[in-house]
């Protein structure tokens, strides 16, 4: 089976938050253009540095009615601080007016800052959470939630089979097995205290098998390996663009101190899981990434190398005409020739 292929957004292109909107939105309609089967947004609380959306699903609204086809996904709401009836009734309708086109991305984490503005705990984050899926749940199949009769108008039982769960750990995927929701897999993810130079893929593998090995009976396994890959026409230009994003970067600093302004470049890609340079650059060095090869969706941003829109632009080309194919994507050809 072919792998499916998705662009994924932060919404951080330079400018004010209507431009990035803009932006966002014409790389998602380039996506469409070229194939892509799925774009997804990420939703960020009060730190425009950190991610430029904080309404994914009013966003989400907006890309529908710019586009036809390409499927549209959260990565992700965090559930643990919305108001569990509002996401689903807001899912609901964005559903219905996109055609059946959302893929519903939750999590129970988050920037640990933003969880006092909403009156939660960040330490009771999963206790929060999984109550709070339950009421989605109950509220999208139809069913009477809380303590009165109360239904969704209108329910979205469809939505149930497009849920998914972005988790850093195996007992979090054992859960989302046993739903038969999809898995989310980050970007990048920190290494064990005593084992630094533990390469991304042999820290995402065991998350990957515990999900495999509990997913219900009769579900399909959903898989999605999020990735940084920057392609460019000239391996120079995007190292130098990488390194621009990468030494301005806040969360680089927060990470590295001041070793960001003194390290070579090929070391902080490698310590930010991220993949420049020519398509020829990136399949080399994605060849050693074996969670990546066990995914049935592949995810795909430029964040935070952060280059211009236009670069963006050329990335997504790059990647649709020979990045994906050689990873195991082929494309529909009747989206191709609508996009025409």
């Amino acid at each position: 089976m072919s792998k499916q292929l998705g662009f994924f957004t932060r919404v951080l292109d330079d400018g004010s938050p209507q431009e990035r909107y803009r932006s966002a939105t014409e790389q998602i309609r380039h996506a469409e253009a070229f194939g892509f089967d799925s774009a997804w947004v990420a939703q960020h609380h009060f730190d425009g540095d950190e991610g430029g959306l904080p309404s994914p699903l009013v966003f989400l609204a907006q890309a529908a009615a710019r586009t036809e086809r390409i499927r549209l996904g959260t990565g992700v709401v965090t559930l643990t601080l919305e108001d569990p009836v509002r996401s689903a009734e807001d899912a609901a309708v964005l559903d219905l007016l996109s055609g059946g086109r959302l893929e519903l991305g939750f999590s129970s984490g988050g920037t640990p800052s933003a969880f006092p503005s909403f009156g939660v705990e960040f330490e009771r984050r999963r206790e929060v959470f999984a109550r709070k899926r339950a009421t989605v749940l109950a509220a999208l199949s139809g069913e009477p939630f809380g303590d009165g009769p109360n239904r969704l108008h209108p329910a979205r039982p469809e939505l149930l089979d497009r849920l998914w769960l972005a988790t850093f750990s195996a007992p979090l995927a054992v859960a989302a097995a046993e739903r038969g929701d999809g898995l989310l897999l980050s970007r990048t993810q920190p290494p064990p205290v005593d084992a630094p130079d533990t390469p991304l893929w042999d820290i995402q593998n065991p998350v990957i098998d515990a999900y495999l090995d509990n997913l219900a009976p009769g579900a399909e396994p959903r898989v999605s390996v999020a990735r940084t890959l920057f392609v460019a026409d000239d391996r120079e230009e995007a190292l130098r663009l990488a390194e621009r994003g990468y030494r301005s970067a806040g969360f680089a600093r927060s990470v590295l101190g001041d070793e960001v302004d003194r390290l070579p470049i090929e070391e902080l890609l490698a310590t930010f899981d991220a993949h420049v340079g020519t398509p020829e650059d990136v399949l080399e060095s994605l060849s050693r990434d074996t969670a990546l090869q066990r995914a049935t969706h592949l995810s795909f941003q430029v964040h935070s190398v952060d280059p211009p829109h236009e670069y963006v632009l050329r990335s997504i080309e790059l990647i649709a005409a020979e990045v994906a194919p050689e990873l195991g994507w082929t494309p529909d050809p009747a989206s191709l020739i609508a996009a025409v």
